[in-house]
C-alpha cells in the first residue's frame, strides 16, 4: 500500500470514528445530564439575564436541568477560557456577549484562540447601549454634551464595565467617530458603573439597556442616544447616535451561545434547535420586550462567520483607538 493509499484508509478510519461518535451520542438521546453553561459575568449582568430566561425555558423543553455556572472576571476571558478546555461533549457550553470578539484585540496574550476553540451556536438577542448621564449634569442632547467635551478637550470621562469590554469598544467607537477626547473609568461590572454614574461622579456610560431603563424612566438618567443601528424598542423615542449626529458610530451589542470547538454537529445543532424555541415561547418574548433585547438568530456556520468578521472590525476599531492590549 503507497503513501496516498495508506493516507486515504486512515482518513476513512477518523470519519468512521467521528461518525460512530456523532451516533452514538444521539443514540444515547443527548441529553443524559445536566448542561452547565457558563456565563463569563455576574449574576444580575444583562448576559445573565438573558441567558437565564433561555435556559429555564430549554430546562424544560430538554428534560435535564440546564444550569448557570457565573464565572466572572478579566473581561469575560476567565470563563471563556473554562470552556475553550472543557470536553467537547454538549454538556459545557457559553453564553457570551460581544465581548468575545473584543478580547483578541485588548488583551495582549490569551490562554485560548478565539476562533479555533470554540463552535457558534447562534446568537440569542441584540441590545442596544443606551448613553446615559446623570440629569445634574445639565446636559439633554447628544450634541450639548460633545459641545461640553470640545470647549474643554481632556475634561469629559465615560464609565465602561472593564478594559476592553464591549461597553468599553461602544464608547471608543463613539469618541473615535464624534472626534472628541474622553477618558475611560473602567469598572468591574456595569452595578458600579451606572452608580458612579448616577452620583456624577463619572460623566457618561454606553450602558446596556437592561440594568438601566428603570432609572431612565424615573428620570434618575437621562438617555441621550443608543449606540445601536436602530432605536430600541424599550426607548422609541431616543435618537441613535447617528440620528444624534454622529455617523458611522454604531455599535452591535450582542448575546450568544457558543460550546467548545470539535462539539459534535448534531449536538451543536439540538442545542441551535432548543434556542430556537425558547425564542418563540410568549414568555421570552416578554422578557425581551421588558429588557429592550430584540431576538436575533443565526445558523451556527453563519454565527461562526459572523464572529470571525467581527473580530477584524473590532481590531481595526482598538488600533484607530490608540488603545494598547493588557
Amino acid at each position: 500500500m503507497n503513501r496516498f493509499a495508506r493516507l486515504a484508509a486512515a482518513s476513512s478510519l477518523v470519519a468512521l470514528a467521528s461518525l460512530a461518535a456523532t451516533g452514538a451520542l444521539a443514540q444515547n438521546g443527548y441529553p443524559t445530564k445536566p448542561i452547565r453553561v457558563v456565563v463569563p459575568f455576574a449574576a444580575g449582568s444583562t448576559t445573565d439575564i438573558i441567558a437565564r430566561a433561555i435556559t429555564d425555558k430549554m430546562s424544560a423543553s430538554m428534560g435535564q436541568a440546564v444550569v448557570i455556572d457565573n464565572r466572572a472576571g478579566a473581561s469575560g476571558t476567565i470563563g471563556q477560557q473554562m470552556v475553550a478546555t472543557a470536553a467537547p461533549d454538549g454538556y459545557t457550553i457559553m453564553i457570551h456577549s460581544s465581548s468575545h470578539t473584543v478580547s483578541p484585540s485588548t488583551f495582549a496574550k490569551l490562554p485560548f484562540d478565539t476562533v479555533h476553540d470554540f463552535a457558534g451556536i447562534t446568537p440569542i438577542s441584540t441590545l442596544p447601549n443606551a448613553l446615559v448621564i446623570s440629569p445634574s449634569k445639565n446636559i439633554k442632547t447628544l450634541q450639548e454634551l460633545l459641545a461640553a467635551a470640545r470647549a474643554k478637550p481632556g475634561s469629559i470621562n465615560y464609565a465602561s464595565a472593564g478594559q476592553g469590554s464591549a461597553t468599553h469598544l461602544n464608547a471608543e467607537k463613539f469618541r473615535v467617530a464624534a472626534k472628541i477626547e474622553a477618558t475611560n473609568i473602567p469598572f468591574k461590572g456595569s452595578g458600579e458603573a451606572v452608580t458612579e454614574v448616577m452620583a456624577g461622579r463619572v460623566d457618561y456610560y454606553f450602558s446596556p439597556i437592561a440594568p438601566v431603563i428603570g432609572q431612565i424612566k424615573e428620570g434618575q438618567l437621562v438617555a441621550l442616544a443608543v449606540g445601536s443601528p436602530q432605536r430600541s424598542s424599550a426607548l422609541p423615542n431616543v435618537p441613535t447616535t447617528a440620528e444624534a449626529g454622529v455617523p458611522g458610530s454604531e455599535f452591535n451589542f450582542w448575546i450568544g451561545m457558543m460550546a467548545p470547538a470539535k462539539t459534535p454537529r448534531d449536538v451543536v445543532n439540538r442545542l441551535h434547535d432548543e434556542v430556537q424555541k425558547a425564542l418563540a415561547s410568549p414568555e421570552v418574548k416578554e422578557r425581551f420586550h421588558k429588557l429592550g433585547a430584540d431576538a436575533w438568530t443565526l445558523k451556527p456556520e453563519q454565527f461562526d462567520a459572523y464572529i470571525q468578521d467581527e473580530i477584524k472590525s473590532n481590531a481595526a476599531l482598538v488600533k484607530a483607538a490608540g488603545l494598547q492590549p493588557q
